[in-house]
């Protein structure tokens, strides 16, 4: 039997900066798909203790907190669900399908700017807001975390192409000097 080793999604290829900005790989811990059955949006949230966030939000704090995933879906990360949830929800372990980065420096949106087909301007895209979009032509989730910090997801088999996009934008962002 061959022995297996455990390898995060961006192994070897991060961190990197470059000028005014930082890509780093995040470790996700626990991440749970949870997408509420039809009318059970309020016994979802007292069973999880907290309030299911609106459209393009998230709540709660890094290391623990709901994001909006998509249509009527939600992404817990650190949060430990509990099995009963299963019986208001359907409830999928997403902890090893995702690449998790983080971008953070005052050139983030900038940088951004260049793969992202939104408006991630402060002023617009808010702390505690997030997104499904795109990064190039890879799925993506982005989340504001700070005033210059944003949490990236995309599928885990697209963590190389992931960071060789980002990074190529921040290397042809820094070289405009």
């Amino acid at each position: 039997m061959a022995d297996l080793l455990e390898i995060s999604p961006a192994e070897g290829l991060l961190p990197y900066a470059t000028g005014a900005a930082e890509l780093n790989e995040l470790a996700l811990g626990r991440a749970t798909s949870i997408a509420p059955f039809k009318g059970q949006e309020s016994a979802v949230e007292k069973a999880l203790g907290v309030s299911l966030p609106d459209v393009g939000r998230s709540n709660g704090k890094a290391g623990q907190e709901i994001v909006w995933f998509s249509q009527g879906q939600f992404l817990a990360l650190g949060l430990d669900v509990p099995d009963t949830l299963s019986k208001l929800a359907a409830v999928t372990d997403q902890s090893d399908a995702w690449c998790a980065l983080e971008l953070k420096g005052d050139a983030s949106v900038d940088v951004l700017a260049r793969l992202v087909p939104l408006d991630l301007r402060q002023s617009v895209f808010k702390r505690g807001h997030c997104a499904r979009t795109q990064l190039g032509h890879l799925p993506l989730h982005i989340t504001r975390t700070g005033n210059a910090s944003f949490r990236m997801l995309s599928f885990r088999s697209m963590a190389g192409t992931m960071v060789h996009e980002i990074t190529r934008a921040m290397d042809l962002f820094d070289a405009r000097g």
